[in-house]
C-alpha cells in the first residue's frame, strides 16, 4: 500500500486547527449565518474569504450572488449570476436575476437574451420574458436620441464612500436629504448596519445662500434621527413641519421585507424584520419637537413611508405595501380632514400603480406627480415617471427618458424650477452599492403626444364625421433620427407616447383595408404638457367618394389658395403612401348660376387641384380630372329651391375617389 504524505505545513495546521479546509469551513458558515441575519455586507466579508480556499458550491454561489444584488453591487452581482446559471443545477430565478444585472449594467443585448432564456425556462413568464426584452430595445433607442437632460453629480452634498439620495425641498433656500454616512451620538460612533456595512440612515440638511453657494450638511437633531434608520423626508409651511420615514424592527410574521429603504422581496430567517413608519415633526422657537405618528402606521402588518405632502399641504402621499394595493408596494394618499386629522388612504389607481413597485412620491410646485417604478416600462432598476392629474386620477403616465433615468436606480427627484432644474438621486455611477444626489437641467422640456386614429365617413346627411379607428399600427419617427418605432391604438383609437417640445414627429399609419395615413408633428417649444395628434383614415375601396374638407376657391375663381393648398398636400401624402392607387379628383358647384356655368367652373377646379398635385411631384397618369357641375347634388337644393348657405356648401365640394387600386 502506497500512502501520500501531507506537506508539513498542512500538518501543523491540521493539528492547530486551522487548516485551509477547516478555516474556508469556519469562514461558510460564519457568511452563511450572517447572511441569514440579513447582514449582507458583513457575509461577502467571509464569502470572499471562504472561496479563496475552496470551490463554491451552487447555494455559496446563488448566496454570494444575491448579497451583492442586494447590496447594489451590480457588476459583481453580474460577474456571480454568471457563474451561477453556468451550474446545472441553476434555477430560473437566477437566469432573471443574471438578467436584471446585465441591464442594470448597461448591457441590454445580453440581458435581453438571458430574458428570453428565464422565459424558455418558465414558460408561465413568456410574456413578461417578451415585455422586458422588449424593453431593452426601448432603452437603448432612448440612449441613442439626443439628451433629454443635462445631469451631473451634485457634490456640495455628496459624501464619498456612502449613500445621499432622496432630496427634498427645505424651506425657502434648502434641502433635506438621507445619508449613511454617519452621526455619532453621546460619544459613541455612529452605530454599522449589516445589511450594507455602513451607518444606519439618517437625515440632513444643507441651505444655499444669495451667491448660490451650499453649506455643509448638519444632521437634524436626534428626536428627528432616532436611533435606528430614519429617511426619506418631506417638509411643508416653509420648514416648520416635517413628515419623514423612520425604520423599526418588529417581530416578523410570515413571510415580509427586511429592506428599510426599497421593499426588497425576500423570505425571512431572522426573528426580527424591519417596517417602515411616517412620522410629524413641528419645529418650534428653532428646535424640532412634538413627534406624531401618522394615524396609519400599522407596523404588525405592513410598512408605511415615503411621505410627500403637497405644496398646499392638504394631501399627503406616500407609499406602502398594504393589503388590497394592485402590486410590491403602491402610492396611496390621504387628505387633511375640516379638524386637522389625516382621512383613510385611498390607492392612487392604476395609472400609477402597477405589479411592480411605486415608491419615492414628490409633488412639484405645479402639483404634478412624480415617482419612481420598476413596474412602468423603463430602463432598468427605478426610473422616474411624471404623471398629470390629482389624488386618485392621474393620466399621461410617461418616463423622463435619458438620461435623466439610466440602466441603474433612478429615483427621489425634485425640482428647483418646475420642469426645469432639480436634484435626483441614482446609483448610477456607482461599484460599491452607494447613492449619490445629481443635479439637471432639463434641455427639451417632455412633452405627451396623443395620438387618436379616426376613420372618415359620411352620416346619413352626406356630411363627413369621424369615429374611432381602433388597432391601427403607427410607426414613429423623430426628425433627424435613423430609428423608429412601431406602437397600436387601442381598442378607442388612442395612444399615449413621451415626446420632446422643439422636436418633430412623423406618425405613419396602417390597417388593412383602409388607405395608409401619414402625419407631421411638429410640437412647438410653447406647447403645454399634451398635443394632440389626429391620423384621418378612410376605406381602400374603388369609387367611394371622399370629401375634402376646406377646399374653397374665390367668387369665380379656380386658383388654389393657401387654405385649400394645406388640404390638398394632404391628398400629396396620401398618394405617396399608397404608390398603388389611381384617383379621379372631383369638383361640384351648387345648383345657383347656370349648367353651362357651373360646368366649366367645375372643371377649371378640378383641373386645378391636379396640377398643384402633379406639382408636388405625383405622377400626372395617376390622377384624372372631373368636374360635374351641379350635376351631383348631395341634397335638395336644386333651382329654385330655397336652401340656407350651409345647405348650398355641402353641394360645393371637392372629392376623391379610388379608380384604380
Amino acid at each position: 500500500m502506497r500512502y501520500t504524505h501531507a506537506p508539513l505545513y498542512l500538518a501543523i495546521a491540521a493539528v492547530l486547527g486551522f487548516s485551509p479546509l477547516a478555516k474556508a469551513q469556519s469562514d461558510l458558515r460564519k457568511a452563511n449565518k450572517r447572511f441569514e441575519n440579513l447582514e449582507f455586507a458583513l457575509a461577502l466579508q467571509n464569502y470572499t474569504k471562504a472561496v479563496k480556499k475552496r470551490q463554491p458550491d451552487l447555494q455559496t454561489a446563488e448566496r454570494i450572488a444575491e448579497a451583492y444584488r442586494l447590496t447594489r453591487q451590480m457588476q459583481e452581482a453580474e460577474n456571480w449570476y454568471a457563474q451561477v446559471v453556468a451550474m446545472p443545477a441553476h434555477t430560473p430565478a437566477d437566469v432573471y436575476f443574471y438578467a436584471d444585472a446585465l441591464r442594470s449594467n448597461g448591457k441590454y443585448e445580453e440581458a435581453k437574451a438571458q430574458f428570453i432564456k428565464w422565459g424558455e425556462e418558465l414558460p408561465e413568464k413568456a410574456d413578461e420574458a417578451q415585455a422586458l426584452a422588449k424593453a431593452c430595445d426601448v432603452a437603448q433607442t432612448w440612449m441613442n436620441m439626443p439628451p433629454v437632460a443635462e445631469v451631473t453629480p451634485f457634490q456640495p452634498i455628496n459624501m464619498a464612500g456612502y449613500s445621499e439620495f432622496s432630496p427634498a425641498p427645505y424651506g425657502s433656500n434648502g434641502v433635506i436629504f438621507t445619508s449613511d454616512r454617519g452621526v455619532a451620538k453621546a460619544d459613541k460612533k455612529a452605530k454599522v448596519y449589516g445589511w450594507t456595512g455602513r451607518p444606519y440612515l439618517q437625515l440632513f440638511s444643507a441651505q444655499q445662500d444669495a451667491e448660490g453657494n451650499w453649506s455643509s450638511p448638519t444632521a437634524m437633531q436626534d428626536v428627528v434621527n432616532a436611533d435606528y434608520h430614519n429617511a426619506t423626508a418631506s417638509a411643508a409651511e416653509e420648514g416648520n413641519k416635517l413628515y419623514f420615514t423612520r425604520t423599526h424592527l418588529v417581530l416578523k410574521r410570515g413571510n415580509v421585507n427586511a429592506d428599510p429603504t426599497s421593499w426588497v422581496n425576500k423570505p425571512e430567517v431572522n426573528e426580527y424584520v424591519n417596517r417602515l413608519e411616517i412620522f410629524s415633526a413641528e419645529k418650534q422657537s428653532g428646535n424640532w419637537g412634538n413627534i406624531q405618528p401618522f394615524s396609519y402606521n400599522n407596523v404588525t402588518n405592513y410598512s408605511v413611508g415615503h411621505p410627500a405632502i403637497t405644496p398646499d399641504g392638504n394631501t399627503l402621499y406616500f407609499v406602502s405595501d398594504m393589503p388590497g394595493g394592485l402590486g410590491d408596494t403602491d402610492i396611496y394618499f390621504s387628505t387633511r380632514q375640516a379638524d386637522g386629522s389625516w382621512g383613510t388612504p385611498v390607492n392612487a389607481g392604476p395609472a400609477i400603480n402597477t405589479a411592480g413597485r411605486e415608491s419615492f412620491p414628490y409633488v412639484d410646485a405645479d402639483n404634478k406627480l412624480y415617482f419612481a417604478s420598476d413596474g412602468h416600462a423603463g430602463m432598468g432598476g427605478l426610473d422616474i415617471f411624471s404623471a398629470e392629474g390629482t389624488q386618485g386620477a392621474w393620466r399621461g403616465v410617461r418616463n423622463l427618458g435619458y438620461p435623466v433615468n439610466t440602466a441603474a436606480n433612478d429615483y427621489g427627484i425634485m425640482f428647483t424650477k418646475p420642469g426645469e432644474t432639480g436634484l435626483l438621486s441614482s446609483n448610477r455611477d456607482s461599484q460599491n452599492g452607494t447613492d449619490d444626489i445629481f443635479k439637471f437641467t432639463i434641455l427639451k422640456k417632455p412633452v405627451v403626444l396623443a395620438i387618436t386614429t379616426l376613420e372618415r365617413k359620411q352620416d346619413e346627411k352626406k356630411k363627413n364625421i369621424q369615429v374611432p379607428l381602433p388597432l391601427v399600427r403607427i410607426k414613429v419617427t423623430q426628425q433627424n433620427l435613423t430609428d423608429s418605432a412601431v406602437v397600436m391604438s387601442d381598442e378607442e383609437g388612442t395612444y399615449f407616447m413621451d415626446g420632446r417640445k422643439g422636436d418633430t414627429y412623423t406618425f405613419l399609419g396602417s390597417k388593412d383595408g383602409f388607405l395608409n395615413q401619414e402625419v407631421l408633428a411638429q410640437v412647438p417649444e410653447t406647447a403645454g404638457d399634451t398635443v394632440q395628434v389626429a391620423l384621418l383614415f378612410d376605406k381602400n375601396e374603388i369609387e367611394r367618394a371622399v370629401v375634402l374638407e376646406n377646399i374653397y376657391y374665390d367668387l369665380d375663381k379656380w386658383d388654389i389658395r393657401p387654405d385649400a393648398a394645406r388640404e390638398l398636400d394632404k391628398v400629396v401624402s396620401l398618394l405617396k403612401n399608397n404608390p398603388r392607387i389611381a384617383i379621379e379628383m372631383s369638383a361640384h358647384t351648387d345648383s345657383r348660376e347656370s349648367k353651362q356655368y357651373n360646368q366649366v367652373l367645375s372643371e377649371r377646379r378640378a383641373q386645378a387641384a391636379v396640377d398643384y398635385i402633379v406639382s408636388k411631384g405625383i405622377a400626372k397618369s395617376r390622377l384624372t380630372a372631373r368636374g360635374y357641375g351641379k350635376t351631383r347634388l348631395v341634397n335638395r337644393c336644386a333651382d329654385g329651391v330655397e336652401c340656407s348657405e350651409a345647405e348650398h356648401q355641402l353641394n360645393r365640394r371637392t372629392e376623391f375617389k379610388i379608380k384604380k387600386n
